[in-house]
């Protein structure tokens, strides 16, 4: 997750600067009480009235510095950032020797993509001031924006040392998270809750902990975090982290507390579903992961759980045909989605489908292959839907061709010895079976493989690389 603020506080450092300015006493400046206007402007968020004195002052006085800095500023504010940019070059040109003046020029260049640029004016700003915080944490924030963790450490330490704040050493600790230096990063962060006990500290405290593999102290850390902010974020990442775990009970106690404060949050909706799902209790979870889809029709996240939810608990058959139609409709050419809804017609009516529905799921898988002709699972469910037709030979097709994208699927090797036995070729029917009985052997690690999707929600979710 990135939780670097490099642009937050555009220019605060340059606005003291820009208000101290005694603007009478240098020619070619505007008259303090008319900047002072417009500082006051801008200071108090009226940005659309400081613009219009402003615009107005830099037509009479095209050479003055701080007219166009604050210009800059007061664009950059309302979201102008090509503007700002035209003010933020003048300025920069007009004084060159000015860090802060570089160092916005920076922040704004980076705004609209143009890194290398916004490097050059960081490093140039770095050069001038070599000492100072501003620049040094600019520089490092820069670099940990764009990715580039490891480049950003020694301006961020550096800054620290010359004047230690809690924003700085914050974003210090999570680059050495982030390059996975957790001693440091624990050291770090535990200076930082010496001087100032927070909830953004004890999360971050619990994000080190997970990575160093110390699984009781990581929840305690975000249990503590959870209870001294309630945020959403904060439950969902304590929940999330006794889920990873398997301990089942109190994750879905903490998703289903959370849901009663943040009623409309997806992922803890998610989340409450897979503790369910993972405890045995598929009826609940099936409820947790419909309501998850109500939340976010599109997300295909859920939609994929309560696939797997469903295969355990059919009880519920008319809600979830219904949502997944609807996820159907919504992305029509989602060959997952069409996939999934031929499955849930099918397992919904399984004992009392009639020859209209099957027709209707051979469509839909059909379709989904025809968006997709890798998709494993539709190959697979094609075949068996001959099958059940008893149109073997055109069974056999749809298995080999499953089996051709994934050797390894037990399920396909069994099914397509059955159709070779019906056709009367033993020989090949016995030697699908051998193979199935081996992969059946392997494959029975089959919650790890459930534990792997739930860590891979985890993780897309907090927007964070997986621990190693």
């Amino acid at each position: 997750m990135c939780r670097y603020g490099i642009a937050s506080l555009l220019g605060v450092a340059l606005c003291a600067r820009v208000m101290a300015r005694q603007a009478d006493s240098r020619q070619g400046e505007p008259p303090a009480q008319d900047f002072q206007s417009a500082v006051t402007h801008y200071n108090s968020g009226q940005y659309p009235e400081a613009v219009r004195e402003l615009e107005l002052l830099v037509q009479h006085y095209p050479a003055s510095f701080e007219v166009h800095e604050l210009l800059a500023l007061t664009y950059s504010a309302e979201r102008e950032d090509h503007l700002a940019n035209l003010n933020f070059e003048e300025a920069v040109r007009l004084k060159p020797g000015s860090a802060v003046a570089r160092a916005n020029l920076g922040i704004n260049l980076a705004r609209l993509g143009q890194k290398d640029r916004a490097e050059a004016e960081f490093k140039k700003a770095i050069q001038i001031e070599p000492n100072s915080y501003e620049t040094n944490h600019d520089l490092g924030e820069f670099y940990a924006n764009g990715g580039k963790v490891s480049a950003a450490i020694p301006y961020l330490k550096k800054a620290q040392m010359i004047a230690p704040s809690s924003v700085n050493g914050y974003d210090l600790a999570l680059a050495y998270e982030q390059t996975n230096d957790l001693s440091l990063a624990w050291q770090q962060i535990h200076e930082l809750l010496a001087q100032q006990d927070t909830a953004e500290l004890h999360n971050l405290l619990g994000e080190v902990e997970e990575r160093a593999h110390n699984f009781v102290p990581a929840a305690k850390e975000f249990q503590r975090a959870a209870e001294m902010e309630p945020s959403e974020a904060n439950i969902f990442d304590w929940g999330s982290e006794l889920l990873i775990h398997r301990t089942l009970e109190p994750a879905a106690e903490v998703f289903s507390r959370g849901l009663g404060r943040y009623p409309d949050s997806p992922r803890l909706a998610v989340g409450l579903g897979l503790a369910l799902f993972q405890r045995g209790s598929y009826d609940e979870a099936v409820k947790a992961f419909l309501r998850a889809t109500d939340l976010t029709p599109a997300d295909s996240r859920a939609y994929y759980f309560l696939s797997r939810a469903y295969d355990s608990s059919p009880n519920q058959a008319e809600a979830v045909i219904e949502h997944f139609r609807r996820f159907a409709e919504l992305q029509p050419d989602n060959a997952r989605a069409l996939f999934y809804y031929a499955m849930a017609i099918w397992k919904g009516k399984e004992t009392q489908i009639s020859d209209a529905d099957l027709e209707q799921i051979g469509g839909l898988l059909a379709r989904a292959l025809g968006h997709d002709p890798s998709l494993t699972e539709a190959h697979l469910q094609l075949g068996n839907l001959y099958s059940r037709e008893r149109k073997y030979a055109e069974a056999v097709p749809e298995y080999e061709r499953a089996i051709k994208i994934d050797p390894n699927l037990a399920d396909a090797h069994y099914r397509l010895g059955q159709a070779y036995t019906h056709l009367g070729d033993k020989d090949r029917a016995q030697r699908e079976f051998q193979i199935h009985q081996q992969l059946y052997q392997r494959n029975l690690a089959e919650d790890d493989k459930r534990q792997e999707e739930i860590l891979q929600f985890v993780y897309s979710v907090k927007g964070t690389p997986a621990t190693p």
